[in-house]
């Protein structure tokens, strides 16, 4: 108990003296999720409400392939975009491989079809209720979407929330893609995983504690949000 209590003490040293190497892992993982996020968020958006109106023979696929993607195993994710990324690879002249922007890559393939799939089902239920209005209205497609984003903004920004713990939790994919190296592409899943086998409890327990923190300051911000947005125009 001792030698855990004492890792756990020079944790919460490390984080009040806002140590260098701590700092440096966070701010990364912070970038790398949040911007992969940003990202997902663009493309599975229109690609939800697409799905949701169209009554196109490409729906049922889609779907398909949205929800069997939901299961992706991290570490298939992290091994097709390290064949693409390679020096032989059809993306390897980007020069991504072991670099953050590879990271961001993986991570947003990961997560762009699990928010596009949660997304489309509260859509669809969305646009079914307000089917009859928009045709009455002649709304355009645009302006249909813009209305389904609009009324479905809570819920969605709980998915995109979900998205964002996704990401940040990522080990097996951003590890392979990454390379886990040292002030370059060094995260916290892979550093906590890193120091821990290494018997280097102090390191893995801080960056634990704020990656904790982190997803819990943003469950509580997307809460507030959602209760300040509820109050203001619902």
């Amino acid at each position: 108990m001792s030698v855990i209590a004492d890792a756990f003490s020079a944790a919460l040293d490390m984080i009040v003296r806002s140590d260098a190497t701590l700092t440096e892992i966070a701010l990364l993982s912070l970038r790398v999720s949040g911007t992969a996020t940003l990202i997902a968020i663009a493309i599975a958006l229109p690609l939800a409400a697409w799905v949701a109106q169209t009554r196109s023979r490409a729906r049922e696929p889609i779907i398909l392939l949205l929800n069997a993607a939901m299961a992706l195993p991290p570490v298939i994710v992290g091994l097709v975009v390290y064949l693409l990324l390679s020096r032989s690879g059809p993306l390897g002249a980007l020069g991504w491989l072991f670099t953050p922007s590879g990271m961001i890559f993986a991570q947003t393939i990961l997560i762009a079809p699990i928010i596009a799939a949660l997304a489309r089902q509260t859509l669809e239920d969305a646009n079914a209720e307000y089917r009859d209005l928009f045709t009455s209205l002649a709304l355009t497609r645009t302006q249909r979407t813009k209305t389904l984003l609009f009324e479905t903004r809570f819920s969605l920004l709980v998915l995109l929330l979900a998205g964002f713990g996704r990401a940040i939790a990522e080990v097996g994919a951003v590890m392979m893609v990454g390379g886990n190296i040292a002030g370059h592409t060094r995260v916290m899943t892979t550093s906590i995983a890193l120091e821990t086998s290494k018997g280097e409890l102090a390191l893995a327990l801080a960056l634990g504690i704020i990656l904790l923190s982190i997803v819990l300051i943003v469950s509580g911000a997307a809460q507030l949000a959602n209760a300040y947005l509820k109050r203001r125009y619902v």
